[in-house]
């Protein structure tokens, strides 16, 4: 049962949201997804609205834009209602639909905001993902549009991160790894890369290398929560219970949170 949660925690770059049980839900907008020329599908105009978690409010909003949206041409103004649309989508947690929305809005603007939008949602789109067809998509529009922003500003190190995560479940593992790196060689102080680095030693079972960065991180952040919780995990699966449940005990006082605390309960439960 451990081994599976730690397989849970650790598996891939989702590993906050699966820690924290966040209250996102992955949506399946299939007729959103790019196409195999790699285009996009504009959402059909009579579609369901999803996420009954969404406030009423927000959903009511959505529903207004979209008409407006759809019975608009091509000009700034109709621009204007997808990056909007974009903005809700995204506070209601749909972030496949708050992707395209923002794609739309990217293509009109070319700015180097409107292009992080439309990456991050692509980015937060592909990390909730369960089908590998899909994330790959999704982790190839992320990377289209944070490339933008990389090619302008290469010392965006929280971008090439990003871009450097989407790396690690396509066929070039590698390749993300190296960018990580390559961000640490720049700013050996760089809070997610770091988390992201500790993250995969953990998930490839190198528990001394996992321990170095994250004591590095929390050191540089003593409040990471994810952080301070990931080396908890290390030092339980080094055998270091004392350590292991010194950061469990620490993470309950730093993050006050009912699934932050529910989860470092368990760990200690599996220490006793």
């Amino acid at each position: 049962m451990l081994k599976t949660r730690i397989i849970l925690i650790v598996a891939c770059a989702i590993v906050i949201w699966l820690i924290f049980l966040l209250p996102k839900v992955a949506v399946e907008n299939e007729s959103q997804l790019a196409t195999e020329s790699g285009a996009a599908e504009k959402p059909a105009e009579n579609q369901a609205m999803p996420h009954a978690s969404a406030s009423e409010d927000i959903l009511k909003s959505i529903k207004e834009l979209r008409a407006k949206y759809v019975s608009n041409s091509p000009n700034q103004k109709n621009t204007i209602f997808a990056d909007s649309l974009a903005d809700l989508y995204f506070g209601a947690g749909q972030f496949d639909s708050a992707a395209w929305f923002a794609e739309e809005a990217a293509s009109f603007f070319n700015t180097q905001e409107s292009f992080i939008k439309a990456g991050n949602a692509y980015y937060e789109a592909y990390t909730f993902a369960m089908e590998a067809e899909k994330r790959d998509k999704l982790a190839e529009k992320a990377r289209e549009f944070l490339g933008k922003v990389l090619e302008k500003d290469p010392k965006n190190h929280e971008v090439k991160a990003k871009i450097a995560m989407t790396y690690l479940s396509s066929a070039s593992p590698m390749q993300g790894i190296m960018m990580l790196r390559e961000i640490l060689a720049e700013d050996p102080k760089n809070e997610t890369a770091l988390f992201y680095m500790g993250m995969l030693s953990v998930q490839s079972g190198q528990y001394d290398k996992a321990i170095e960065r994250l004591e590095e991180l929390v050191v540089v952040n003593p409040n990471h929560v994810q952080g301070q919780l990931l080396l908890g995990v290390s030092y339980m699966n080094k055998g270091d219970k004392a350590k292991a449940k010194a950061q469990f005990e620490k993470v309950k006082k730093l993050d006050s949170d009912p699934s932050v605390q529910a989860t470092a309960d368990s760990y200690l439960k599996d220490l006793k």
